[in-house]
């Protein structure tokens, strides 16, 4: 199939992350991929500035949201899906797998009133799995290696590819989190890259390249296959998973990924108020030994 979705790109500069609008235009049915909400970690404050812009936008191309589609629980922003479903009824969709990350942080952070199930999302996709979008048709390709629930939605001619990869100058995601695995990262992103070479890719965050002064978050896989400088031109997975492993071991923790983990492996939603009113987020303290 070569449908061709209507695509709106929403950049949210704070954290760097792409938001996607993506609608059928002949049944104006759409679908919003990786929202965003606004969380100031200075204040503890909340607002929905980034998702109610997407909203403005769907409504005045006169669309009706059906999904919100997570890549995986992201651990650099806080999901804007439980505000649009409020909004719109849609139903929030992510990867089977969230079942093993919310496994790998219950303990870590004494979430005892967490389900491990998943159920606190309306569907967990599997792999391969397909669904439509009004008149256009949707794959789930699974793609673990930044965490063990990362999926990808091909859509028409275009494919979302969450934090697999990022523009060919950037490179690839990180693979250094709780369940990551840099060899299964460079086998998900030769999955993507065996797909037809005019096949458009939509990143999900782009940071700007040394030599760029523009944020860009569109290419394909064809300018991957060519030139990203992580996978591109032949790098084996032995080269891959020696860069990859190298970076990583310099990287400091995303800034958000504290609030961000709770609150995402939850589908977006925040604990339950305590009985002052006032909901809370962890933060566990670790001391390092000094002799």
């Amino acid at each position: 199939m070569n449908e061709k979705p209507m695509i709106r790109a929403f950049f949210d500069e704070p954290t760097n992350t792409v938001s996607y609008l993506v609608a059928d235009m002949a049944t104006r049915n759409a679908a919003v991929i990786d929202p965003v909400l606004d969380y100031d970690h200075k204040s503890g404050e909340v607002d929905v500035r980034s998702v109610s812009e997407i909203l403005r936008e769907a409504n005045a191309l006169g669309l009706t949201i059906c999904w919100v589609l997570e890549t995986h629980a992201h651990a650099d922003h806080l999901s804007g899906a439980p505000f649009i479903k409020a909004k719109t009824g849609a139903r929030v969709g992510i990867g089977e797998h969230i079942k093993d990350v919310q496994r790998i942080f219950r303990p870590l952070f004494n979430l005892e009133d967490l389900k491990t199930d998943g159920s606190d999302f309306d569907h967990l996709f599997c792999d391969g799995e397909t669904f439509s979008i009004g008149s256009l048709h949707v794959e789930v390709i699974y793609t673990p290696g930044h965490t063990p629930a990362d999926i990808c939605y091909k859509i028409g001619d275009a494919v979302f590819v969450g934090d697999t990869m990022f523009m060919p100058d950037y490179g690839t995601a990180r693979a250094d989190f709780p369940g990551g695995d840099a060899r299964q990262l460079y086998r998900s992103i030769m999955k993507i890259l065996a797909l037809p070479p005019a096949t458009r890719l939509f990143m999900c965050h782009d940071y700007k390249a040394p030599a760029r002064d523009h944020y860009a978050w569109e290419t394909t896989v064809e300018e991957q296959r060519r030139n990203n400088v992580h996978v591109g031109a032949g790098r084996t997975e032995a080269e891959f998973v020696a860069t990859r492993q190298a970076r990583d071991s310099t990287l400091a923790a995303p800034t958000l990924l504290l609030p961000s983990i709770q609150v995402n492996i939850r589908a977006g939603a925040f604990p339950a108020g305590e009985r002052n009113g006032v909901r809370y987020l962890r933060i566990p303290v670790t001391f390092k030994s000094h002799g």
